[in-house]
């Protein structure tokens, strides 16, 4: 019976007790059949390897596929989630090969409006980094600072740990993480639950990946006043506002997953309204997109029921027409300068 190998599953990561490295060029070669990185054979070093195969196998298209058909546009974002994909991919054969190779911290920080996708890419992350070995069970735990700090002396610590026991084997995702930090007042029990959070990003960074969020200008201030947390930082992702064309093809995504679709006049009216809403107060991309959809579904269900002296078909029931998008008081609201502040609601009506 061959023995199985010795070497912890994913990314050349020593066996407990064993030197960082002993992999290196010069080691025994790994005897072919012997089980490499999840369950894997290890390769003799003639062999060839289709790293397409090996991509489709883990599951990876799937996911960037499932990336590009929820998120429009992001183009960057999704560019630097398909380098890690692939690093972690290449990674994972080497180790098959008996070659050394370092695991990578994966800290990240997302930075944008409200609305940009940033928890929808941290959940799809999650699942790419469990299907190619990274983290055990590929979960994704969302925060903000009232579930990491206490109110009183001694409730930080004890918060903070339960967060992180959550979020073992998976990722931990801090909206405004900015938040955790308050120099202007002595008393706030923030820096501790930061302490806590940069020791795990260090000491256990083969179990967890911490991913903050918020506003470019915050989460640049909140570095410069915590440089430890930005050294433990290795991928900063910048999600952009979208333009008014994506914001129409986000629409056309959201009414076609919910089996609704927009006559043509509606789609002209839905793109005015889309641009008077981009320049009002608390807009939040997409999520206000999903607002106003929302409620042109109620007024077209109301326009329906009222007309009680005919009947309908099935395209009416999916059909979304002017009327229902020109209720809203996005029409009748002057246009002026936005500003939102992070968690302000969406006031689109």
């Amino acid at each position: 019976m061959t023995e199985p190998s010795s070497r912890r599953p994913g990314f050349g990561m020593p066996a407990p007790g064993r030197p960082a490295g002993t992999q290196a060029a010069g080691a025994e070669e790994p005897a072919p059949g012997q089980d490499g990185p999840d369950g894997q054979p290890d390769l003799p070093p003639d062999a060839r390897v289709d790293l397409a195969a090996e991509r489709k196998a883990a599951g990876i298209d799937e996911i960037l596929e499932a990336l590009d058909h929820e998120l429009v546009g992001l183009a960057p974002v999704k560019q630097r989630i398909r380098e890690i994909a692939a690093l972690l991919l290449v990674d994972r054969v080497r180790e098959r090969f008996g070659l050394a190779a370092t695991r990578p911290s994966l800290h990240m920080c997302f930075t944008g409006a409200p609305g940009t996708g940033k928890t929808t890419v941290a959940l799809r992350m999650a699942e790419l980094l469990h299907r190619v070995g990274y983290l055990e069970r590929g979960h994704l735990v969302a925060v903000t600072r009232d579930d990491l700090v206490g109110q009183y002396v001694g409730h930080t610590a004890p918060k903070t740990k339960e967060v992180l026991k959550r979020a073992m084997g998976g990722v931990l995702f801090i909206d405004e993480a900015y938040y955790l930090y308050r120099a202007d007042n002595e008393r706030d029990y923030g820096q501790e639950s930061i302490e806590i959070l940069l020791q795990v990003m260090e000491n256990q960074r083969d179990k967890i990946v911490v991913i903050l969020a918020g506003y470019k200008d915050r989460m640049d201030s909140f570095f410069a006043s915590n440089p430890g947390m930005s050294s433990r930082i290795a991928h900063h992702l910048d999600f952009p506002e979208y333009s008014l064309d994506e914001l129409a093809d986000i629409a056309q995504l959201m009414l076609g997953e919910v089996a609704y679709r927009l006559s043509g006049e509606a789609e002209a009216t839905l793109r005015h309204y889309l641009d008077r809403r981009m320049r009002q107060p608390r807009f939040a991309n997409a999520r206000s997109v999903r607002n106003a959809l929302e409620r042109a579904r109620l007024r077209h269900a109301s326009r329906l029921l009222g007309e009680t002296d005919r009947t309908w078909t099935r395209d009416d029931l999916m059909r979304l027409e002017p009327a229902d998008l020109l209720a809203s008081r996005v029409f009748a609201d002057p246009v002026q300068a936005r500003t939102m502040g992070p968690g302000e609601p969406d006031a689109s009506g």
